[in-house]
């Protein structure tokens, strides 16, 4: 067996007791194997070997995807399942993350979404992803698309552009009471449409906003987002994905604004002007570095442009995005 192996073997044992192990074993392959990577931490001259707890580890700026193909592995492209890419705002120049096994990506997203809201099976999944589905190489759709099959129903689907095909969808849905549970799941620019320009009454359903005004719309804060959704939609609450290009591990907010980390993921908070300084800080903002171990083949170690805050429990919050760095979701600047 390989090492890249044992860690796809291991990595399904993997628990809140094992995750330092798991991770400081897989900082030390990936330090070793990913080119990209190893060069950025020979440039910080730091030995990999003196490293030996999760505050000391190198993150590596998310900005690195748009520019080389972050890969722990000498294979060529041809043996990539999929280039899962981003919308390509700001600069121009799009992330692009190499993922070996799709089924990886898939399974692991699975099994986060199912341990916060159970089984797709007593789902019926309504998408409404129109800046998604208007390009290739989407994580989102892709893992969406998965889902949306996981249901089982047929009333499940996506919807590019006609909202009054899916407000009636709905409206049926509900007088047939098929006994499942009902998500809309949409990007934000789509929902706030349905909330503003139509008569919706989503009362009883999830709707789950997974950011993405993408220039479609005045960027406004997530709270103020929620605000008109909860309004227009007719809800209590509405539900928030986090994950990005980069990442193979997504987490989900039930309305209350806390993120909550999954067992492949965990959120540090590092100071805001000097990124190198990696803390534990529990309700103080900075900005977010994650370790995502479901990022096997790529890197695990990510510092991201968002500014957020860790809680005692490890949730997190997302408070905004660094004033120079490029629009991803709803912005929500804070600085």
């Amino acid at each position: 067996m390989s090492e890249r192996e044992r860690f796809f073997k291991q990595f399904d044992a993997l628990n809140d007791e094992n995750f330092q192990d798991f991770a400081l074993a897989l900082f030390q392959y990936q330090s070793k194997y990913n080119l990209v990577y190893k060069k950025y931490i020979d440039a910080l001259n730091i030995n990999p070997y003196s490293i030996s707890d999760l505050r000391s580890i190198p993150f590596l700026p998310i900005e690195f995807f748009k520019q080389h193909r972050i890969a722990t592995s000498s294979s060529n492209i041809e043996e990539f399942d999929a280039v899962f890419e981003s919308s390509g705002t700001g600069s121009g120049l799009i992330s692009k993350h190499y993922v070996p096994s799709a089924k990886h990506y898939l399974s692991n997203a699975r099994l986060i979404f199912e341990t916060q809201y159970g089984d797709l099976e007593d789902y019926i999944i309504l998408a409404v992803l129109p800046s998604y589905l208007e390009r290739k190489g989407s994580s989102l759709v892709a893992m969406v698309d998965y889902f949306i099959k996981l249901t089982q129903s047929s009333d499940s689907g996506f919807y590019l552009d006609d909202l009054k095909q899916l407000i009636n969808k709905v409206e049926k849905l509900k007088k047939q009471n098929t006994g499942k549970k009902i998500i809309i799941w949409g990007v934000s620019f789509a929902l706030l449409d349905l909330a503003e320009n139509y008569s919706t009454d989503f009362a009883n359903c999830i709707v789950m906003e997974t950011g993405g005004m993408k220039g479609r719309r005045k960027e406004i804060t997530r709270e103020e987002l929620h605000e008109i959704l909860c309004e227009g939609l007719n809800v209590d609450t509405i539900h928030s994905e986090y994950g990005m290009t980069e990442l193979l591990s997504q987490s989900y907010s039930k309305g209350d604004g806390f993120f909550k980390s999954p067992i492949s993921m965990k959120v540090l908070i590092r100071e805001v002007n000097d990124p190198f300084d990696v803390k534990f800080a529990h309700k103080r903002s900075g900005g977010l570095n994650v370790i995502d171990l479901a990022n096997i083949d790529s890197c695990a170690f990510i510092e991201t442009q968002d500014v957020g805050m860790v809680h005692d429990n490890a949730d997190f919050q997302v408070l905004g995005r660094f004033d120079n760095s490029d629009i991803r979701g709803c912005n929500l600047l804070v600085y």
